[in-house]
C-alpha cells in the first residue's frame, strides 16, 4: 500500500520517528508494516557516505528493498536521508508505477542539533564530523510544490507526529496515474518526444562548452534550467550521450506532466550520475 519516505540531516531523529509511525500503524491498523533504511544494510555510515560510488549502490539498494516490499496491502517506510531531490523523485516514478499513495515526513533540525545528536551516539553508528557536514552541505530539503516531496509533514524536535493526518494523506488520497503518457499527457506524443530530445540535446551542448573553463566546485548554468550543474570532473561525449540516452529511455516510461521542467530533471539526473 502507501510509501512513507523519511527525509532529514544526519542525526535529525529520522530513525525515532520511523519506529513511532511503525508502532501507531502496528497497532491502529491490521497492514503489514515495513520498515526499510540504512540500519539493515549493515553499513559504516563514514565509509559509505564519504565514497560516492559507495552512496549510489546503498541508494540503488535500498530503492530495491522498497520496490520489492510496496504492495497493495502493506506500508513500507524507507528510513534514510533521501537528500537528493533527483532520488526522492525516482521514488515518486516508482509508487507512481505501483498506484500507491505516498508522503513525505522531513525531521527539521539545526546544524547544531544534529551535531550534537551525532556526537551522543555510540561510536559505531557516529558519523566523523567532515562527513556530517558535507551532507548538510549536500542536502536538497524538500519542497510541497514538487509532486515527489507532496504531502509534506514537517516535523521539529518538540513535535509530536501528526498520525491522523498522515493517515488521511495515505490512505484518504487517491495515488498519482501510472503513466501520464497514454494519460492526461497535455501533449501529443510527438511534441513530447521532439521537446524531450531538443531540451537534452541544448543541456549536452551547454555541459560541453561550459566544462572548458570550469573547475571541479563550480556551479554551471543551463540555459532554460534553474538548477545547476555542480561540477565535480569533466564528461566526454561518449559519457554525456549514453546519461543522455539513459535519461530519454526512463523518461518515456514516466513522462512529467510540466514540459517546462525536463531540462530541470536532465541537470539533476546529470548531477547524480556524476557524483
Amino acid at each position: 500500500m502507501p510509501l512513507i519516505v523519511m527525509c532529514g540531516y544526519p542525526c535529525s531523529g529520522k530513525t525515532r520517528r520511523a519506529h513511532e509511525l511503525k508502532e501507531y500503524f502496528t497497532q491502529n491498523t491490521e497492514r503489514k508494516v515495513h520498515l526499510v533504511g540504512d540500519e539493515d544494510q549493515g553499513i559504516d555510515k563514514s565509509s559509505v557516505y564519504a565514497d560516492s560510488q559507495k552512496e549510489k549502490i546503498l541508494r540503488g539498494a535500498l530503492r530495491a528493498e522498497v520496490e520489492r516490499k510496496v504492495n497493495k496491502d502493506d506500508i513500507v517506510i524507507l528510513d534514510s536521508l533521501n537528500y537528493i531531490k533527483g532520488y526522492r523523485y525516482e521514488l515518486f516514478c516508482l509508487i507512481k508505477h505501483t498506484q500507491t499513495p505516498h508522503c513525505l515526513v522531513y525531521c527539521l533540525t539545526s546544524t547544531d542539533v544534529s551535531s550534537e545528536w551525532n556526537k551522543g551516539r555510540e561510536a559505531d553508528s557516529r558519523y566523523t564530523q567532515e562527513i556530517l557536514d558535507a551532507l548538510i552541505l549536500r542536502f536538497e530539503a524538500p519542497d510541497s510544490r514538487n509532486r515527489w516531496d507532496s504531502p509534506l509533514f514537517t516535523i521539529q524536535q518538540e513535535d509530536s507526529l501528526p498520525f491522523e493526518a498522515i493517515c488521511d494523506a495515505l490512505f484518504k488520497r487517491k495515488a498519482p496515474p501510472p503513466n501520464q503518457s497514454t494519460k492526461n499527457q497535455p501533449l501529443s506524443s510527438t511534441n513530447f518526444l521532439y521537446e524531450l530530445d531538443k531540451v537534452t540535446q541544448d543541456v549536452l551542448m551547454a555541459v560541453l562548452e561550459s566544462q572548458k573553463t570550469s573547475v571541479p566546485g563550480d556551479l554551471i548554468s543551463i540555459p532554460g534550467a534553474t538548477e545547476k550543474i555542480e561540477f565535480t570532473r569533466s564528461l566526454n561525449m561518449v559519457e554525456l550521450r549514453k546519461l543522455r540516452r539513459q535519461f530519454i529511455s526512463y523518461t518515456k516510461m514516466h513522462p512529467t506532466e510540466n514540459i517546462g521542467q525536463i531540462a530541470n530533471m536532465f541537470v539533476q539526473y546529470l548531477n547524480k550520475s556524476m557524483h
